[in-house]
C-alpha cells in the first residue's frame, strides 16, 4: 500500500517498486556486511549479486520471492555476524529480519534458517551452538514481529490459517495443489542458469567451499566457516524445494546471494594466492557470456518467429568472438583481479539489449497488460464481471490486477450467472457451450499474440446477451 501511495495509485511500477528497492537494498548490505566481516571482497560480493540474472530478474517482478529472499539474506548474514563477532546486537538484526522474512511469504523462511544452523551446528560439532542462538530476547521479538499482523489478519478473515499455513504452505509442499509439478532434478539447471553469467565459477567456489568443510570438520573454527555456511545455505533450500512437489524457479531465489558472496570470498583468496583460473573455467565462462550476448541479438527474432537478418547475425558472431578472446587473453594474463570487469562489460550490454529490445516482446507474449488494453477497447469488454477458461494461472492474476477486479475461474466451477466475459484459449467456443447449456456464447475479439479469445456469455435464464 505504502508504494501505492508513493507512486501515486495502482500501476506496474507501484507494483514492482518493492522489489526494486529491496534488490538495490540488499546489494547495498552485502557491500557493507563483507566490508566488516571479509574486507577485500566487497565490491565483487554487491557486483556479483547485482548483475546474477535471476536478482535482474527478481528484481524487476511484483511477487513476494524479493522481499523473502531480501528479509532471509540479512537475517542469515547477521546471524553469522553474531557468530563472528559474539555481539548480540547482530543476533538481534538475525530475528528481526527473520520475522520479516516470516511476514513476506510464511514460516518456511525461519524453517530453512533453522535447517541451515542446525546442519552448520553439526558440522563444527558444537550443538550448543543452537541453544546460545536461542534468545529468549530475540524470540520475544520475533514474535513482535509477526504475531501481531498474523493475529489481525486472522480475526478479519477466518479462513486466513486454514488458506495460508495449512494450503499455501502445506499443501503445496506436499502436494501438487496448484499443478507446478517439476522433476526432482528441476533446481539443479534453474541453479545454474539462475547464477549466470557467473555460473560456472560459482560452481568452482561451491566445490572448494565443499572441499574445505570436509578436511575442516576436524579442525577448530577458523576462516573457512564462512565458506562452510555459505556453501549450506546455498544448498539447503534446493534439496529442500526439490522435495517438494510444487515447484517454481523463484522457491530458490533465497539461496542465490550465498552463491554470489561465496564466489567474491573464492575470488579474494584467488587474488592473494595470486592465482590464475584454469584454461577451461576461462573457456567455458567466455563462451557463457559470449552466448548471454548472443542469445541478447537473437532471442527477439526467435520469439516472434522472424528470420534472422544476415547483419544481425554477424554483429552476434562478432561479438561473441571479440568477447571469447578478449576474456581469454586477459584472465590468463592478469588472473581473477579483472573477472569482474571483463564480465560485468558483455553483461551490462546484454541486459541493456533485452530491455530495449526483448522486454517489450515479452510483454505482449506474456503479461496481461497488453490482454486487457485489447478488451478496453471495446464497448463490451468494459463489462465488469470477468472469467477465466484454459488460460494459465499467472495471466488470470495479471487481469484481476489490470481491471482491478476479481477474476472468476471456470476451472474452479466459479460461473458467474450474470452476463460476463470469458477470457479462454483459442477454438474454446464448442467446449464453452456444451459447458454452459441453455446459454448464449458468443466470440467477439481476442488477443491472437497469446493464442486468446474473448467471449461474451449471457445471464441464466436470458438466453441472449445484451447488445
Amino acid at each position: 500500500m505504502l508504494s501505492y501511495k508513493i507512486a501515486g495509485g495502482v500501476s506496474d511500477t507501484a507494483a514492482r517498486l518493492p522489489s526494486a528497492v529491496l534488490s538495490s537494498l540488499l546489494v547495498v548490505f552485502i557491500y557493507a556486511w563483507a566490508r566488516r566481516f571479509r574486507r577485500g571482497m566487497e565490491l565483487d560480493a554487491a557486483l556479483i549479486t547485482a548483475s546474477s540474472a535471476i536478482i535482474v530478474g527478481f528484481g524487476r517482478s511484483a511477487s513476494t520471492d524479493m522481499p523473502l529472499t531480501v528479509m532471509f539474506s540479512v537475517a542469515m548474514l547477521s546471524w553469522y555476524g553474531w557468530y563472528a563477532s559474539g555481539r548480540r546486537s547482530w543476533l538481534l538484526l538475525f530475528y528481526f529480519f527473520s520475522g520479516l522474512a516470516t511476514l513476506a511469504k510464511g514460516p518456511v523462511a525461519i524453517l530453512l534458517a533453522a535447517i541451515i544452523l542446525g546442519v552448520f551446528a553439526a558440522l563444527r560439532r558444537d550443538l550448543r551452538l543452537l541453544l546460545r542462538t536461542l534468545w529468549p530476547i530475540g524470540i520475544v521479538l520475533y514474535l513482535a514481529v509477526v504475531a501481531p499482523w498474523f493475529i489481525a489478519v486472522q480475526h478479519a478473515n477466518p479462513e486466513f490459517f486454514r488458506v495460508f499455513f495449512l494450503q499455501h504452505n502445506l499443501a503445496r509442499f506436499t502436494s501438487n495443489l496448484y499443478h507446478h509439478r517439476e522433476p526432482f532434478w528441476f533446481y539443479v539447471p534453474v541453479a545454474l542458469v539462475a547464477l549466470a553469467p557467473w555460473t560456472v565459477f560459482a560452481v568452482a567456489a561451491l566445490v572448494d567451499a565443499i572441499r574445505d568443510w570436509r578436511f575442516s570438520i576436524e579442525q577448530p573454527p577458523a576462516q573457512e566457516d564462512l565458506r562452510t555456511y555459505l556453501a549450506l545455505w546455498l544448498l539447503v533450500p534446493i534439496v529442500f524445494f526439490s522435495l517438494s512437489h510444487s515447484k517454481l524457479p523463484g522457491y530458490i531465489l533465497p539461496a542465490i546471494p550465498a552463491a554470489t558472496i561465496l564466489l567474491a570470498d573464492f575470488i579474494l583468496r584467488r587474488e592473494q594466492q595470486a592465482a590464475k583460473p584454469p584454461m577451461w573455467q576461462v573457456l567455458l565462462h567466455a563462451l557463457l557470456s559470449a552466448a548471454m550476448l548472443a542469445a541478447a541479438f537473437i532471442v527477439p527474432f526467435k520469439l516472434l518467429k522472424l528470420s534472422l537478418p544476415k547483419t544481425d547475425i554477424a554483429v552476434a558472431a562478432a561479438l561473441a568472438i571479440a568477447t571469447i578472446l578478449t576474456f581469454w587473453l586477459t584472465l590468463q594474463n592478469q588472473g581473477y583481479r579483472v573477472l569482474r570487469f571483463v564480465t560485468l562489460v558483455p553483461v551490462v550490454i546484454a541486459f541493456a539489449l533485452i530491455l530495449k529490445g526483448t522486454a517489450p516482446i515479452i510483454n505482449v507474449l506474456q503479461s496481461a497488460r497488453p490482454v486487457q488494453a485489447s478488451l478496453q477497447v471495446t464497448e463490451i469488454g468494459r463489462i465488469p464481471t470477468i472469467a477465466a477458461y484454459d488460460i494459465p494461472a499467472s495471466l488470470e492474476y495479471g487481469l484481476a490486477f489490470y481491471r482491478n477486479h476479481r477474476v472468476a475461474s471456470y476451472a474452479n466451477n466459479q460461473i458467474p450467472p450474470g452476463d460476463h466475459i470469458v477470457i479462454a484459449a483459442s477454438g474454446t467456443q464448442k467446449e464453452l457451450e456444451y459447458r454452459l447449456p441453455g446459454r448464449k456464447v458468443i466470440l467477439f475479439g481476442g488477443f491472437q499474440w497469446q493464442h486468446l479469445d474473448f467471449y461474451l456469455v449471457a445471464g441464466t435464464g436470458s438466453g441472449q446477451p445484451p447488445p
